[in-house]
């Protein structure tokens, strides 16, 4: 019979184990689109707001026809906040649709539009990766942490990357704080799949109780 550890990891992949990409429609791939729409989400979730919102917000972008650095950079100001309206993001809609405009041509810029390009220059290096990602306008060291958590599932350099809020997600729901540890328990789950799923648990008391209810003693 699997240990307390393993059933509670069990019933939390079943019941959450979801992405934010997904959850937003983003089809993750290792491709220029596909990246920089995760950028997006990371930006819009690393500010204090909640996860429903910025994933809906990144849809409402994506359906205005903002889902390329170009575009975005090429977009009205107006347009952008337009679009964070539509999806919910309004407390910080003009400083986030500046924002937006200014990290769209950073990356045009810095990395002609391909997220693989700054991943190539980082070499592997997981503190080196999160460092260039801090280098886009609002990307501070929550959204860097926020990419770096999806982007496994494509980069597996960074596997298994359980950031500060998902380890608070095993806190809560008493299972190691230790990445190797708790991927281990995963078994073949995918890291992203668990880390999603561990943030859930942090950032909603529900979804830890709902989880250790499943789980059982």
């Amino acid at each position: 019979m699997p240990g307390r550890d393993e059933r509670v990891v069990r019933a939390l992949v079943a019941a959450h184990g979801r992405t934010y990409a997904e959850d937003a429609g983003i089809r993750l791939k290792d491709t220029p689109q596909p990246l920089y729409r995760l950028l997006v989400p990371a930006h819009l979730l690393s500010a204090r707001i909640r996860g429903s919102i910025a994933v809906a917000t990144a849809r409402a972008l994506h359906e205005a026809g903002l889902r390329d650095p170009r575009r975005m950079a090429g977009a009205d100001r107006q347009e952008r906040v337009d679009a964070l309206g539509r999806g919910g993001y309004r407390r910080y809609d003009e400083r986030t649709a500046t924002q937006l405009g200014d990290a769209a041509g950073w990356l045009t810029d810095r990395w002609g539009g391909d997220l693989r390009r700054l991943r190539a220059e980082a070499e592997g290096e997981v503190p080196e990766l999160r460092r260039l990602l801090q280098e886009f306008p609002g990307v501070g060291p929550a959204g860097a942490d926020i990419f770096l958590r999806e982007v496994q599932r494509v980069w597996p350099e960074t596997a298994p990357c359980l950031d500060a809020k998902a380890l608070q997600g095993a806190q809560r729901l008493e299972l190691p704080r230790d990445p190797d540890r708790s991927a281990a328990l995963a078994g073949r789950t995918e890291p992203a799949v668990l880390a999603a799923a561990l943030v859930r648990a942090a950032v909603d008391k529900d979804v830890a109780e709902d989880v250790l209810s499943r789980a059982g003693p």
